[in-house]
């Protein structure tokens, strides 16, 4: 009989014949023989014969995106809303400032002149939304009040954590003295 003689005449298909006996028996067999020991494994009360214990499984990331927040997000949140409050407040201190503010000590001249300024000393702002860029970066979207009247709606700005403070960053400070109105047009020093 020739290899597949049996599909030409149907006996396959109704599972008639002897090769179709012997071909059920076989599979049937390999099935109890490569499941066998995985089934007694699983079934061990012992914890698998062996004294030692299990190892334990480690997970590796092969595809997850990088992360894209802190590990607390919520808490990352209130500080720089707070930080970003304290720095636009008039009546905090340049030290203070400068303790909120990405490189704040390199960045005094500037921020000096910022606070120096008439307007600058009438400027709050008012965090309204924050999203995470990194573990380390923030956008930020805010109100900037000056003299208690809206100026610029929606404004955007970054945070950054620098030395564990979550801080306004050194681009923030300088787009808004761009936006001061200096009439030089040169970038201020440290900008």
């Amino acid at each position: 009989m020739v290899l597949g003689s049996d599909l030409r005449r149907g006996n396959a298909a109704r599972g008639h014949g002897p090769r179709a006996a012997g071909r059920g028996t076989a599979a049937l067999a390999a099935l109890v023989l490569i499941f066998a020991p995985v089934l007694a494994a699983c079934s061990d009360k012992s914890g698998g014969g062996s004294s030692s214990p299990p190892p334990t499984p480690s997970v590796q990331r092969t595809t997850s995106a990088p992360a894209t927040a802190p590990a607390d997000p919520a808490a990352a949140k209130q500080r720089i809303s707070a930080n970003w409050q304290k720095f636009f407040d008039p009546r905090t201190s340049l030290a203070e400032k400068q303790k909120v503010l990405e490189n704040g000590t390199r960045m005094a001249p500037v921020l000096k002149a910022f606070s120096g300024d008439k307007r600058g000393g009438q400027v709050q702002a008012k965090v309204q939304k924050i999203e995470f860029t990194s573990p380390s970066g923030a956008t930020v979207t805010y109100a900037l009040t000056l003299n208690g009247a809206t100026a610029l709606p929606n404004a955007s700005g970054t945070a950054v954590l620098q030395g564990g403070t979550w801080k306004v960053s050194v681009n923030t400070l300088c787009a808004l003295v761009k936006l001061s109105g200096d009439a030089s047009g040169s970038p201020a020093p440290g900008c």
